[in-house]
């Protein structure tokens, strides 16, 4: 009962934060955008991790997911959707979360000179596509 709590948490979580995206897209703030965005990728791979009983205390859920495939302990057909997330877990790493956070500080890039329209609409395309692919991942697992 108490994984099933934790991963409809998480998917809410997403959801919130992919309004948040969407709200932020429409509104033109482009840094925000992304940024929320990649709370949306990484808060749907931490819920698909949890769905095989891994602990959610990581940035970096790609990694776990990988494994999980490459040990073939999943069916086909949730492996098929675990490695649509992985590129996208791994474009949406806490590198880009950073910059989104900080900016460059090596180039004194801030946070709005780095992101355009162009990379907040890469972003949430990546966050509709794995809350789309999360949420199938929880009903077939259900």
């Amino acid at each position: 009962m108490g994984i099933q709590n934790d991963v409809a948490y998480r998917l809410e979580l997403a959801r919130g934060f992919l309004n948040e995206a969407e709200q932020n897209f429409a509104a033109r703030h482009w840094r925000s955008c992304v940024s929320v965005s990649i709370l949306v990728v990484e808060n749907t791979g931490l819920a698909v991790l949890m769905l095989f009983g891994v602990s959610p205390l990581t940035h970096k859920p790609g990694r776990h997911l990988s494994q999980l495939v490459t040990e073939g302990t999943v069916s086909e057909e949730v492996a098929l959707l675990v490695r649509e997330l992985l590129p996208e877990l791994e474009k949406h790493d806490s590198h880009e979360k950073m910059l989104a956070k900080y900016g460059d500080e090596a180039d004194y890039r801030l946070p709005w000179e780095i992101f355009s329209e162009q990379e907040a609409s890469v972003a949430i395309e990546a966050a509709r596509k794995c809350m789309r692919v999360c949420s199938q991942l929880v009903d077939l697992l259900k």
